[in-house]
């Protein structure tokens, strides 16, 4: 059974910060379909469509009737642990600074033999298991062996820990607190256990709604922070930069206009500045400091989430230039994480549907409501995903996205949301 995780020690100022070393991240192309399920949360192998076959480790053809016709599907995971053995002496970096580590071979009811990572609280074989798929430090996909049942404390594992971006005792900058959705991601980090929330608040004579409410919560601090302004986002990088391990970018600016609805440029630069060059600048202000922090002891920096849109896919015409502004950030986020992989510090998507706010207030139900996006957040920290899909309308454009993107374009056009 897991026990709670003590609250780690202070880091030591006179020792030197240790680097990085990541987990082998070499896979061919094949493996990498594990690696795009895991990203989103799914442990998935591929099933031949011709023979039934389920196998691992992925190859180009089926390893019983040699088809090329394989595609990969979920899996539920059971299957029983067959041997298991604690890993005391490795040739390997990064895992010779963590052991001992404990690795096992699990029967999959499905029908292959896999080799995984070993939760704390799976107990000797013979015993059931439940296999997982999860994003290592490398961005690469790994399998974990889970106990059948879930424990109370069971993400405070030491292995676990290691996959995943758990905010618990660690610090973290949300970059806008004066939006609903700002406000609600302060409340669920606190809830999961953040040491230290700073919370950005731009042009603060303006007297945003909750913004006092945040502000006598305990640990939690308000920091000037206005990310159209490079000087503003530059001091507080200067101030605080050293000390974030994460970051949660909230900040947006959401406008509902298309391109002739509207005559100039004003609002869709407005929009370019804060959706777009806002990210930008926070990634080059405080993004040097979370790599350099990215194996600075338990509570090493270690991820940065950026709330997106599931408009960052297909352009919705009925917000066409905000639109255009969450793909541009789509595509900077996307060099961003590129960047920090390295480092072992995972970029986060977030891609909710319509939120229920004032630049939605005319759109019909089904909407997200804040809490339930900051919720997804939270979870997405502690899973260790890469991208993430709130909502039932952000389920559903994704579904019709996958099948056919040239189809929701067509259909988006006419009016179809």
């Amino acid at each position: 059974m897991s026990i709670p995780m003590p609250r780690p020690s202070r880091k030591n100022p006179i020792l030197r910060t240790p680097q990085i070393n990541l987990p082998p991240s070499a896979r061919g192309r094949v493996a990498l379909g594990l690696t795009a399920a895991a990203a989103e949360g799914r442990f998935e192998l591929q099933v031949c469509e011709d023979c039934g076959a389920v196998q691992y480790p992925p190859r180009e053809a089926c390893g019983r009737c040699v088809s090329a016709r394989v595609r990969w599907c979920a899996q539920s995971g059971a299957g029983q642990l067959l041997a298991e053995t604690t890993l005391d002496h490795s040739n390997d970096l990064f895992f010779r600074e963590r052991l001992p580590w404990r690795l096992g071979m699990v029967q999959l009811d499905a029908g292959p033999s896999v080799m995984v990572h070993l939760h704390g609280d799976v107990g000797a074989a013979p015993e059931r298991v439940r296999v997982g798929a999860r994003i290592d430090r490398s961005g690469q996909a790994v399998l974990i062996g889970f106990p059948e049942k879930e424990s109370e404390h069971m993400a405070d594992d030491k292995m676990l820990r290691e996959m995943a971006c758990d905010p618990r005792f660690r610090k973290v900058l949300v970059t806008d607190g004066k939006t609903p959705v700002g406000q609600a991601v302060v409340r669920a980090l606190l809830k999961a256990g953040a040491d230290l929330v700073w919370v950005g608040h731009a042009e603060p004579w303006k007297k945003a709604s909750g913004v006092a409410e945040l502000a006598a919560l305990a640990k939690v601090a308000l920091v000037p922070l206005d990310v159209s302004d490079e000087r503003s986002v530059t001091e507080l990088a200067g101030q605080i930069g050293g000390k974030v391990d994460i970051v949660v970018n909230t900040a947006e600016l959401h406008r509902t206009f298309g391109i002739n609805a509207r005559r100039g440029t004003d609002v869709a630069k407005a929009e370019m500045e804060v959706n777009y060059f806002g990210l930008l600048r926070l990634a080059q202000a405080f993004g040097p400091a979370l790599r350099g922090r990215s194996a600075d002891g338990a509570t090493h920096a270690c991820a940065w989430v950026n709330v997106l849109s599931i408009y960052a896919l297909a352009n919705y015409p009925a917000q066409g230039t905000f639109s255009a502004s969450k793909a541009a950030a789509l595509s900077l986020s996307q060099c961003l994480r590129a960047e920090m992989r390295p480092a072992g510090v995972r970029v986060i998507h977030v891609f909710p549907g319509p939120v229920d706010d004032e630049w939605n207030q005319n759109m019909p139900p089904p909407k997200l409501g804040p809490a339930a996006l900051a919720s997804a957040i939270v979870k997405a920290l502690q899973d260790g995903v890469e991208d993430v899909y709130p909502g039932d309308i952000a389920q559903e454009w994704l579904a019709r996205w996958r099948d056919n993107p040239k189809v929701l374009e067509r259909e988006l056009a006419a009016g179809g949301s």
